[in-house]
């Protein structure tokens, strides 16, 4: 298959606690696993490979660094010294769970803030930088399409814009038609509708940082955020997958197909 100007990342399902953050230590599984993209990257796994498709993902636990944030948007509740009193809780590095559990309970030092910058963050972010100039050179288009991959829960929290509402199977969002074309927005939805899911726009989520920064449709860059509820394929509780994941990863791989088929 000839090299589409098309590739995803999958900033949130890493679990690997890097020992600079040794809050994040013993905690329970539950909790731990509250607010990570767990099963993302494997349920996407197969279809990605089989397509082709350039990835870009961390191994890294989001709580130690968010990868969908910017590193300014930290508070004294996570930094030391950081500029803003409160804010960014769940920021850059997250201090609160999204069920309100406290994850930090002494701010880290600044220095410590930068050196989980360098170990995460500017790794991660110059792979995806790097991937829009390979792809360029590669497919010999100046336009490049981007999916942004996550998950999220059910039912919206407190902490959410939708509390206790029961969410759409996937929610596709483009910075309040900022980061993308219609006509991308558009197959995209239509690539996860054809596969058979029920798909959502802008709303509970309307995107994050990476499609604050990647979205430049104008210079050719168009970037989508795509989240899946994750009681399509596992015990939210638990954290374990259910019985229908493998169904859910081979309706993936149509979203997939259908989407690259169309670019």
């Amino acid at each position: 298959m000839s090299q589409k100007p098309f590739f995803v990342t999958i900033p949130h399902s890493g679990e690997k606690i890097p020992e600079l953050t040794p809050w994040l230590l013993n905690l329970s599984e539950p909790m731990l696993m509250r607010d990570v993209d767990r099963f993302v990257d494997v349920l996407y796994r197969d279809s990605i490979e089989r397509l082709d498709i350039p990835l870009v993902k961390t191994e890294w636990h989001r709580y130690a660094v968010d990868l969908n944030r910017l590193p300014e948007d930290i508070d004294q509740t996570s930094v030391a010294g950081a500029a803003n009193a409160k804010g960014f809780e769940r920021g850059f590095h997250w201090s609160v769970t999204t069920f309100k559990e406290k994850l930090i309970t002494n701010p880290m030092s600044f220095d410590t803030h930068v050196k989980l910058r360098n170990l995460i963050y500017e790794p991660f972010h110059q792979q995806v930088r790097e991937k829009y100039e390979q792809l360029r050179v590669q497919t010999q288009r100046q336009t490049i399409f981007h999916l942004d991959l996550h998950s999220m829960p059910s039912l919206g929290t407190s902490m959410h814009l939708d509390p206790g509402e029961r969410r759409a199977d996937i929610v596709i969002s483009d910075s309040n038609q900022k980061s993308c074309s219609r006509t991308f927005r558009d197959l995209v939805i239509a690539g996860y509708v054809t596969a058979g899911f029920k798909v959502a726009y802008n709303w509970p989520y309307k995107g994050g940082r990476l499609t604050e920064q990647y979205g430049r449709p104008q210079e050719g860059q168009q970037v989508l955020q795509v989240e899946m509820n994750r009681v399509l394929y596992m015990d939210e509780e638990t954290k374990r997958l259910n019985g229908d994941y493998q169904k859910i990863a081979q309706k993936l791989g149509k979203a997939l197909s259908y989407i690259q088929e169309n670019l």
